[in-house]
């Protein structure tokens, strides 16, 4: 019997256009999940200030993902299993066994090309206009309670079954996928390379404490709170600043602060041999692990520049200021006293020279391999420290992760400048006489 023969019942037709019917279902959620996935929040608020009404229901579902993804998954299943269902009994009452098997070979066909294939591509190609088109069906679905309530009961199954309680919220976006997304968005000139660079310092913002930017304890400058406001001039002039913390009997009692401009104010009026206790105002102080984007924010509320940072025992560890804080967002600030020496000097293709209170982090920014972070140093000079175990003598040396760090400059007992020689690397078959069980990773100490 031809198969052209065959001759369709009105129940037949009335399946066939369910068929139909539910693959057009089929090819539109597919459409949509594509579209409201990909579509970024930040093109969804441009939409929804241009688009008006269409544009805010697209807003509300990229806001949370959540209330349409797994109405949609849900609905497209359905429509799917439903449509092979069908077509199968059709096919097995109009041809038998073998229209069975060549449904199942027209359904897989017809779904992949129509109903995936074909509207996701079109949906990457047009990604607004396919966004804007979902938009208020899926909003629809979404708030349509049957579904919702079905598939909040079926998630709740499948976290009963898997082991942990499940993701309440996300997706999340690493640090490394931002920076990430900022090198591409370079490398395709939406951004420039300084906007970059800005975005990496704002993540490393949020992840700095304020003993990685505080002046520390030895590089302050203090004034004792019974001298002379005329004497305590000339220190801020000499030292090219306008604020200076005053202690009483030591560092670690800081009992205020004292402003240029109150000083200034009482020598014009013929107070220059009062005591600055007389002047000077309530000092702020703050742990030296304290976060510094939360510091900046309460510094700014506050109208305070200058902060005490002390230690766990409550001594002074040193003092950070708002321009500190500032720098680590826009880089160096130099004003016409600054007379600092260059952090960073490149002597060769294998010499650096650094200061040696410069991060590690950003000197490994210039180094390959770098030097470890894991540890109880912040800076070059703690490395080096914690490596020698004791104060190093001028030009004394240690080896670390593949690099030679020698303290080129020691004032007393700080290390003032390090100079960094990466070995040259060894080939492969060359062992170099090394001993069994040393690796690269273990320090050896030498003197000059």
């Amino acid at each position: 019997m031809s198969l052209l023969a065959v001759t369709l019942t009105t129940g037949d037709v009335v399946m066939l256009v369910v068929i139909l019917l539910l693959l057009a279902v089929t090819t539109f959620l597919a459409l949509s999940e594509t579209a409201l996935t990909r579509m970024s929040r930040s093109k969804a608020h441009a939409l929804a200030e241009a688009k008006g009404h269409k544009g805010q229901r697209l807003l509300w579902l990229v806001t949370r993902p959540e209330r349409f993804l797994n109405p949609v998954l849900l609905t497209l299943l359905i429509c799917q299993l439903v449509g092979a269902t069908l077509l199968g009994i059709l096919a097995d009452s109009l041809f038998g066994a073998w229209g069975v098997a060549v449904a199942i070979v027209i359904n897989v066909v017809v779904v992949f090309v129509v109903a995936e294939a074909a509207p996701k591509t079109w949906a990457i190609q047009h990604p607004e206009r396919s966004a804007l088109l979902a938009a208020g069906p899926v909003t629809m679905l979404a708030r349509f309670w049957p579904i919702k309530i079905l598939s909040r009961a079926l998630i709740g199954m499948s976290n009963v079954l898997l082991p942990g309680k499940g993701l309440k919220e996300g997706p999340f976006v690493s640090e490394e996928e931002l920076l990430a997304l900022a090198d591409v968005a370079v490398e395709e000139d939406v951004i420039e390379e300084e906007e970059r660079d800005l975005i990496e310092q704002i993540i490393e913002f949020g992840d700095t404490v304020v003993r990685e930017v505080m002046v520390p304890r030895p590089d302050m400058v203090t004034v004792s709170a019974e001298f002379r406001v005329d004497d305590v001039m000339e220190v801020m002039i000499l030292n090219g600043l306008s604020r200076v913390p005053a202690v009483g009997e030591g560092i670690d009692d800081v009992v205020g602060v004292v402003y240029a401009k109150d000083l200034m104010r009482a020598g014009r009026d013929g107070k220059g041999a009062r005591a600055v206790s007389e002047l000077m105002r309530t000092a702020r102080f703050v742990p030296e692990s304290k976060r510094i984007a939360e510091l900046l924010p309460e510094m700014q509320a506050d109208h305070v520049h200058l902060a005490v940072v002390v230690d766990e025992y409550g001594g002074t560890a040193g003092l950070v200021t708002l321009e500190d804080l500032i720098e680590e967002l826009v880089g160096e600030i130099h004003d016409e006293y600054d007379r600092e020496e260059p952090k960073v000097e490149r002597l060769g293709e294998r010499e650096l020279r650094v200061n040696a209170g410069m991060p590690i982090d950003e000197v490994n920014e210039l180094l390959d391999p770098p030097l470890p972070e894991d540890g109880d140093w912040d800076t070059v000079g703690g490395l080096v420290f914690h490596l020698l175990g004791h104060v190093p003598a001028e030009g004394e040396s240690v080896e670390c992760a593949g690099h030679q760090l020698r303290a080129e400059r020691v004032q007393r007992r700080r290390i003032g400048r390090v100079l960094i020689t990466t070995a040259e690397p060894r080939p492969a078959s060359d062992h170099g006489g090394e001993q069994p069980g040393v690796t690269g990773d273990e320090s050896t100490v030498g003197g000059s």
